[in-house]
């Protein structure tokens, strides 16, 4: 295996594990079981063993030794059978087209735009060795700072943390300084100044880091979305009942999930403002602005990758009428 984060221990359990078609082991990147998330997986798992003859046991994040990057490529492998993966932009760059910033601006576009790409994301998921099931999103990313911001020209000369190299060049547009944490290591870096803001959702990152982030700019930078993954070696065992009620399910449940991140997205946001987060809606002309500049990006950040992306990148404006 490929896996140098895996133990050797690990790699042995979750290979017996796959050998069996009933008795899967699935993974998720979050680690904290309160999350949305994770009450949709953990919906999916319930619904799944209570339907069928298949059996799922979940594990968080950071239980077991697979890199949040590497989890696409874990389902690929057969080390586990099946995930929820944010990460997943690694294994299956294509699919970064639907997070590049500006391009998505809200929910009906999203809808528009994934039900467009759906087609292009199975088969690239397909040749990684993966089932892809359905998924689920987070609200829109917006901006969280240690100082105060009032627009986003405020964000010149800060270091702020982002998740993808296409949020990094949204903040090199505006002057700012990207740098990429995990999660886990974003507490620690407000703290000591290393960064002085990230992108995220009230009710994602925010939701545990909020204390650090006194200012909120209400600016919709773009979206960020999770894969329901199965490994199609692990799917192809299952009768063609289970693989019919394990895709019903996770379709679903993708959708509720994402529901109940909107729902506390509101929620969070009430929430960190009573305890004194400064929220700023966004200025007249910013989002205009902010287009402008990033849409010849778009086209750089295709070309530069091919073909595929270029037309992935059509599919998506032309689903928008953008």
């Amino acid at each position: 295996m490929t896996f140098k984060t895996l133990g050797a221990a690990a790699l042995i359990a979750a290979s017996t594990t796959v050998a069996h078609a009933d008795d899967w082991t699935a993974y998720t990147y979050s680690s904290v079981s309160t999350t949305s998330a994770v009450k949709g997986m953990n919906r999916i798992v319930e619904r799944v063993a209570a339907d069928t003859d298949l059996t799922i046991d979940l594990h968080l994040g950071k239980t077991l030794q697979i890199a949040s990057a590497d989890i696409t490529q874990a389902v690929g492998d057969g080390i586990i059978d099946m995930a929820a993966d944010f990460f997943f932009s690694g294994s299956v760059p294509l699919a970064r087209v639907l997070n590049l910033p500006m391009l998505i601006e809200n929910d009906e576009e999203w809808a528009k735009a994934y039900a467009a790409m759906e087609p292009t994301l199975e088969a690239a998921f397909a040749q990684q060795g993966v089932v892809l099931l359905g998924g689920y999103r987070y609200p829109e990313q917006t901006i969280f700072t240690t100082f105060e911001i009032n627009g986003l020209a405020d964000l010149e000369g800060h270091k702020i943390r982002v998740t993808s190299p296409e949020q990094g060049k949204f903040i090199e547009e505006f002057g700012g300084a990207p740098i990429t944490l995990s999660g886990s290591e974003v507490p620690t870096s407000l703290e000591r100044g290393v960064i002085e803001g990230v992108l995220t959702a009230s009710a994602g990152g925010a939701k545990n880091w909020h204390e650090f982030l006194p200012y909120n700019y209400r600016f919709s930078v773009n979206y960020g979305n999770s894969m329901i993954i199965a490994n199609q070696d692990s799917f192809d065992a299952l009768s063609e009942d289970t693989q019919a009620k394990l895709r019903e399910i996770v379709a679903e449940e993708g959708p509720k999930t994402t529901e109940a991140f909107l729902e506390d997205e509101e929620a969070q946001k009430a929430s960190q403002a009573q305890a004194g987060m400064t929220l700023v809606e966004a200025a007249d002309g910013d989002a205009e602005m902010a287009s402008e500049k990033l849409a010849p990006f778009w086209e750089a950040w295709a070309e530069y990758n091919g073909p595929e992306y270029v037309e992935a990148l059509a599919t998506v404006r032309e689903a928008i009428g953008k």
